[in-house]
């Protein structure tokens, strides 16, 4: 779930965990430190290695996702396989090279009538937060959404005790959609989850695409 995906197999969409102010504001300026500007493009095999480390971490040591046990890379790489043949995007983010957080649309649902319906899952590796990172791989995300076939994206956020991953959605024009009281139990805890949804096309007027 919530990001999770963190949920029904995916990774959840908040990366931040405990974190004490939304990972998406600024960090504090040191005068003498160069900034590298990030990089984010399309996930290729290559990241999967580092992408299935970052998201260890989360599983392992937080309640963001309600998964209890890591994927293995291989399940990454069917994973970049399966929403590639989707037309869904999958990214990472840069920093000097070093792949420090990614992002990704999986389908909502299973069943077809879901189809137009996405879940976002970002992560980023730990210490890499509070740098605006996480803002701009959803920004980035939503970007490559837009014009397909995709109508409306959802994000699942585990209760991990900070409001950080909703704030930063509701940035980015998503609502609260519905609160799941203790559906989840990891690490000694039940845990709520909150369901937040943004429309990217106008799902009253347009027609879906019915082939995918």
């Amino acid at each position: 779930m919530t990001r999770r995906c963190h949920r029904s197999g995916h990774a959840p969409p908040c990366p931040h965990g405990g974190a004490s102010r939304c990972p998406d504001e600024p960090a504090a300026y040191t005068p003498g430190v160069t900034v590298m500007k990030p990089v984010i493009r399309p996930a290729v095999p290559a990241d999967l290695d580092a992408v299935a480390e970052i998201y260890t971490h989360y599983v392992r040591h937080t309640v963001i996702t309600f998964e209890e046990n890591p994927p293995p890379v291989a399940a990454w790489h069917q994973r970049l396989d399966d929403l590639a043949a989707r037309d869904l995007p999958f990214l990472v983010v840069e920093l000097s090279g070093e792949v420090v957080g990614y992002a990704y649309a999986a389908p909502w649902r299973p069943k077809p009538a879901y189809r137009n319906t996405v879940e976002n899952s970002i992560y980023l590796a730990p210490g890499r937060t509070g740098r605006g990172l996480g803002g701009a791989l959803l920004e980035a995300l939503l970007t490559a959404c837009a014009g397909t076939h995709v109508r409306q994206m959802i994000a699942v956020i585990a209760d991990a005790g900070t409001d950080t991953s909703a704030a930063l959605h509701r940035r980015y024009g998503f609502t609260d959609a519905g609160r799941l009281t203790a559906v989840g139990y990891k690490h000694d805890r039940w845990i709520d989850t909150l369901l937040m949804q943004r429309t990217l096309g106008h799902p009253a007027t347009d027609t879906a695409d019915l082939d995918r």
